[in-house]
């Protein structure tokens, strides 16, 4: 395959039966949605404008093609039955100013880097999703912000409005949409070219990971897993088996399908099959502020044949999780539906199991994923928000145990990070004091794990899964009994 530069025209990966209405699940006319109440949208102050841009983006090439679409599904259903895992991660907010080779390279080869410890640890393949290529808009709790008595619209992300504190950069422009899908495209061009020359060489990828076991300060505790790695590599090129390849690498686009009018706008009808599919990313998702029921966001994503992903906070139902399941999956596709929680530490153990099982009793393979950032926000005395990377872990570890317990997979995370040297989260093997916040704070809206932290991170979880694997692999020794005093 297997390529994100793969044509439309390419044979179908998996067929999927299209419904009476050429679309995944007889959702209804494309538009259904807009008869519905969507939260999160932008005040735009020139319809006529929106309406322009809109038209020239119903009129422009795809992001991404149907084809890989098919093809992350069907990678997503091998998640969900447990033969794979997942790595979902980018930027909180992408910026029209940041797209260039050295950012997108970076955040690749962290996802590279991690991608290899888990997949040793886990003993399955990595499914590699980054937040990048459309994730230029941001829900909000509050739509507006006040300083010194100036009340004005909030920073929506780049798609909306800009950052600056004035009410020209604040006012919604619909020309941003336009500017969105050229950087997004730009992005993509970026990541197509990285995975043309196929993955590093697994030796090459390995010893950027031992040159971060070197310098870390908790090099002693990661060396004996890193050692293992290295061990099992050299034990494969022994076996004359190679460890590097010139196939392309596996990485796929995800965003949050928040601004409809732009979503829709690059809808696009397969001449194969007839399904429609959002073509602005591979992977779309609904945020927790979008996910009801009757809203637009689910009505939109029911219609459409991409893989889907839904955030699920504390508050989240028994009920609201079995309706999204049947709204947006009812035809228990594997892979289809992710679900990500995103809990918070302290709530994840004891909120999470009676989903788990609840979706498990309707007989659907979905896939189960954590994201330990949004639950785990706090502000610092600085007044910069931040996330210590204990409270990340801690979360993940509760969500593997949850997963444990009740004998279902845990099958991946989903990450804010980057590939550059940041000091928003606090915390890591090369520490981040809350007074080092100010030093390089750069993110648009949430804080981010820096490259150290996102490696710190993939040696904690491998190291639970290694643990796991080792209590089942350790031989049962049989008790040795006293004979018998009368022989």
């Amino acid at each position: 395959m297997k390529t994100l530069m793969r044509p439309v025209s390419s044979p179908p990966v998996s067929p999927r039966p299209p419904s009476a209405d050429g679309g995944p699940h007889d959702a209804g006319p494309p538009e259904a949605w807009r008869a519905l109440s969507a939260a999160q949208q932008p005040d735009w102050p020139d319809p006529a404008a929106l309406g322009a841009v809109v038209s020239a983006l119903e009129c422009a090439p795809p992001l991404v093609f149907a084809r890989e679409c098919d093809t992350l599904l069907d990678r997503l259903g091998e998640v969900a039955r447990g033969s794979a895992f997942l790595l979902q991660g980018g930027d909180c907010a992408e910026t029209l100013g940041s797209v260039s080779a050295r950012s997108v390279r970076g955040k690749l080869d962290v996802l590279l880097q991690m991608a290899a410890v888990l997949t040793y640890a886990t003993g399955v393949p990595v499914v590699k999703v980054g937040r990048m290529a459309g994730q230029y808009a941001k829900p909000r709790s509050r739509p507006t912000e006040t300083r010194d008595g100036v009340t004005l619209p909030v920073y929506r992300g780049d798609a909306v409005n800009g950052r600056e504190f004035t009410p020209a950069a604040r006012t919604p422009d619909p020309a941003r949409l336009e500017r969105v899908y050229h950087a997004s495209a730009a992005t993509l061009n970026l990541m197509r070219a990285f995975a043309a020359g196929g993955h590093p060489d697994l030796r090459r990828v390995h010893e950027w990971n031992r040159d971060f076991v070197a310098g870390s300060a908790a090099g002693r505790h990661y060396r004996p897993l890193a050692d293992e790695i290295g061990a099992a590599l050299a034990f494969a090129r022994a076996c004359g088996m190679s460890t590097s390849t010139k196939r392309p690498a596996e990485v796929f686009a995800s965003h949050e399908a928040l601004l409809l009018d732009y979503e829709s706008a690059l809808v696009r009808t397969d001449p194969e099959t007839g399904r429609r599919y959002a073509l602005s990313g591979h992977l779309l998702w609904i945020g927790e502020r979008t996910r009801q029921l009757d809203g637009a966001h689910v009505a939109f994503a029911a219609g459409i044949g991409n893989p889907l992903g839904v955030k699920l906070g504390p508050d989240a139902t028994v009920d609201d999780v079995l309706g999204l399941l049947e709204r947006l999956d009812p035809l228990r596709t594997p892979g289809r539906l992710t679900f990500v929680t995103r809990m918070g530490r302290e709530l994840v153990r004891d909120r999470l199991p009676a989903l788990v099982e609840a979706v498990r009793a309707q007989g659907a393979q979905v896939v189960w994923v954590c994201d330990p950032m949004h639950g785990n926000t706090f502000t610092a005395p600085s007044a910069h928000k931040s996330r210590r990377l204990d409270d990340v872990l801690d979360e993940i570890t509760g969500f593997l145990e949850v997963h444990h317990a009740l004998g279902t997979h845990p099958g991946g995370v989903h990450l804010e990070l980057t590939g550059e040297d940041v000091t928003e989260c606090v915390g890591g093997s090369r520490e981040v004091l809350l007074e080092d916040l100010h030093r390089r704070y750069e993110t648009a809206c949430d804080p981010r794990l820096n490259r150290e932290q996102s490696l710190d991170l993939a040696f904690r979880v491998a190291e639970w899964f290694s643990a796991r694997r080792r209590r089942r692999e350790r031989p049962r020794t049989r008790p040795v009994h006293a004979p018998s005093p009368t022989g």
